[in-house]
């Protein structure tokens, strides 16, 4: 019998086994619906709006993100990290300097916003969107500490009905505003109607009452964390949302909008499973810290979870996205953006091995490594993009992405160095299945069918070979998990 961790919550590893995968399969399964909503809005978003104003909500969405930094310091994190249950204390300090920070930012974005359309010349609505946008995130703020209590007892069934929420109000007032042909102010009221619904249902769902108190033992202790954590989260910040920020600048916001187009269909997969995983494995692996033989096997179990489900949809995309481009005229426009595509689908499937082994370190107290991780791909991000989009246009980011994307092995050997984990065994199976849906697609696109159909008999056809040779090499192993999903549902 697995012996119980030593954490005041009295839960023991098989419980924390159970919700944790409980947790994924109930994040997953929502998360389906949720994407499917998503994707088919941003479809229709992306066919009634122009290139241009879809690449200046690219732009402004990956400014207003830089405040984040200034907004929490890590301390959710280290809420979340934290071995022992976070006292009243803890809570109402982690609350009062987010507020604060928050404060400060929100001010300085808001009397800031006169300046931006003098930087990005995207014109009042552009500069309306920003400021949406940074009360939005305001609003997003409230929502941290419910968050974190739900994270923390593993109810990501709960968490998951605030996001539901957002989606629903932010696409259905995004399309109705633009089909009214309010542009990009239609993105502008959906993501002020998005903040407020969130903070609503949260508070419904986990009432947590607000209290404005800070203890400098609580912020201390939660700070030794806080910061490292977060210093490695600027980091990501400066590599992505700062770079497109720049990029808003020397390239025309066409140009963005392929990038963002490009970027966001290539990550379907991460977003739908990968995201779940990692948000789940984070505070599993964090109240596993102590039962070495049993974190290795949740490690191992997530990456094969991972490479099981990311691979075929990543090949999937990968065949369909030109026959969907041709479904209906109009979405032609985005045909510029395939290259893009293709490359960041490569760095999408090189970051499923990457990103769970990332979380791994993080959830471990290592920030040390990730820290170390961030400066480098930071580095290399900033020295590249600038000069390769120089080079040969837009598509030099995906270019970079791709080849930093390649080392992606570097996680491996520093999770290895703290935990005895198999990686090579958990790609062998689902590379092979992979492998043989590829076989599949090559031969399928070569009967030239028109594009609505080549895309329902690949998906069906490749579904079922993917499935099948599934089934043949892992069933025992994937059984108990489906039998625990439909009992959980039963």
């Amino acid at each position: 019998m697995d012996k119980e961790i030593p954490i005041k919550t009295g839960i023991n590893t098989e419980e924390i086994k159970r919700k944790s995968f409980i947790g994924v399969a109930v994040l997953t399964s929502r998360n389906i619906v949720l994407q499917v909503i998503t994707l088919i809005a941003q479809f229709v978003l992306s066919v009634i709006l122009s290139t241009e104003a879809y690449g200046i909500f690219i732009v402004v969405t990956a400014s207003v993100n830089f405040l984040n930094y200034f907004s929490d310091i890590g301390l959710a994190g280290a809420l979340i990290q934290k071995k022992d249950e976070p006292s009243p204390d803890d809570l109402a300090t982690t609350f009062t300097i987010q507020q604060f920070l928050v404060g400060i930012a929100v001010f300085v974005a808001l009397l800031f916003s006169f300046h931006i359309d003098k930087l990005y010349k995207f014109g009042n609505n552009g500069v309306f969107l920003f400021r949406a946008m940074v009360i939005s995130f305001m609003l997003s703020s409230l929502k941290t500490i419910p968050s974190i209590i739900l994270e923390r007892k593993l109810d990501f069934h709960k968490l998951i009905l605030p996001q539901i929420a957002e989606t629903v109000v932010f696409y259905i007032i995004a399309i109705l505003l633009a089909l009214k042909g309010l542009g990009v102010q239609s993105y502008a009221w959906a993501a002020l109607a998005r903040g407020l619904t969130g903070v609503i249902v949260l508070y419904l769902i986990a009432p947590w009452k607000p209290e404005f108190k800070i203890k400098m033992q609580s912020a201390k202790n939660l700070l030794s964390f806080g910061i490292p954590y977060q210093t490695t989260s600027f980091l990501a910040l400066l590599k992505d949302d700062l770079l497109i920020a720049y990029l808003g600048i020397i390239l025309p916001f066409t140009q963005i909008g392929y990038i963002g187009w490009a970027k966001k269909w290539s990550e379907i997969a991460l977003r739908l499973f990968m995201d779940n995983i990692i948000k789940v494995t984070f505070p599993m692996f964090s109240r596993l810290q102590n039962e070495s033989a049993i974190l290795a096997k949740g490690i191992e179990k997530s990456l094969t979870f991972l490479v099981l489900v990311t691979f075929p949809i990543a090949i999937g995309m990968m065949f369909l996205i030109k026959p969907f481009t041709m479904i209906i005229p109009s979405y032609s426009k985005w045909q510029p953006a395939l290259i893009s595509f293709y490359l960041f689908t490569i760095s999408a499937i090189l970051a499923t091995i990457s990103s769970p082994l990332f979380n791994a370190l993080n959830a471990l107290g290592k920030v040390k490594y990730t820290f170390y991780l961030m400066i480098m791909w930071t580095v290399l991000t900033w020295l590249l993009v600038p000069i390769t989009v120089r080079l040969v246009g837009f598509n030099g980011y995906a270019i970079v992405a791709t080849i930093i994307g390649l080392t992606s092995f570097i996680p491996i050997i520093f999770v290895k160095k703290i935990v005895c984990f198999s990686f090579l065994k958990q790609l062998i199976r689902p590379t092979i299945a992979a492998s043989f849906l590829t076989l599949v697609l090559i031969m399928l696109s070569l009967l030239h069918l028109n594009p609505l159909l080549q895309i329902l008999t690949s998906v069906f056809i490749g579904a079922i070979i993917y499935i099948s040779v599934i089934y043949q090499l892992m069933s025992v192993e994937l059984l108990p998990y489906i039998q625990l999903f439909f009992r959980k549902y039963s």
